[in-house]
């Protein structure tokens, strides 16, 4: 039986020299051959900072099984041959349950952000977020206020809005802030 809760690969990849611009070209193959494999919910690629050489890709599916079914594709198998000789060693792969990515450090030997900003993001990002959601429906559909599809759609709509939006982009936006 699939697992339930989703889950994010983490893949880190370092470049060597000058090899951003074929790097690139790879990504813009690779990410639309994942979109394709059933339970595919999404793929962010944080790029290195400060003139670094090291990429992460957050490739999301529904489960657990599915995710496997991609890591042992023959696709990805021969995208990983193509890309070898651009990278500084192995891909390394992370697989994370549920949220947990968030925090989770690009690089072996990077501390985890301490746990008050962690904190301090997250609550940046529900508080309004649990704000503002509940208010938008209540003007579109303001017959399902206080209802139990009332409160599922504002609760999946939060959770999108968190997982696939404002998290991603506000540790990528504070990524200095949160590694010092």
């Amino acid at each position: 039986m699939a697992n339930p809760q989703y889950v994010t690969l983490v893949i880190t990849h370092t470049l060597r020299p000058n090899q951003q611009q074929a790097y690139e070209q790879w990504l813009q193959r690779i990410v639309p051959i994942a979109e394709q494999f059933e339970g595919h919910l999404g793929a962010n690629v944080i790029r290195p900072v400060d003139g670094g050489d090291t990429y992460t890709i957050l490739i999301r599916f529904d489960n657990l099984d599915n995710l496997y079914r991609w890591t042992h594709s023959p696709e990805r198998k021969a995208l990983m041959e193509e890309v070898a000789d651009l990278l500084a060693g192995e891909d390394r792969l992370d697989i994370q349950m549920g949220s947990q990515f968030w925090f989770t450090p690009a690089q072996k030997g990077v501390r985890r952000p301490a746990q008050w900003k962690q904190f301090l993001i997250t609550l940046a990002v529900i508080f309004p977020s649990t704000l503002l959601v509940p208010w938008f429906w209540r003007q579109l559909l303001p017959q399902l206020r206080g209802t139990l599809p009332g409160h599922l759609l504002n609760d999946a709509t939060v959770v999108a809005l968190v997982v696939y939006l404002w998290m991603p982009l506000l540790t990528r936006v504070l990524a200095g802030w949160l590694k010092r």
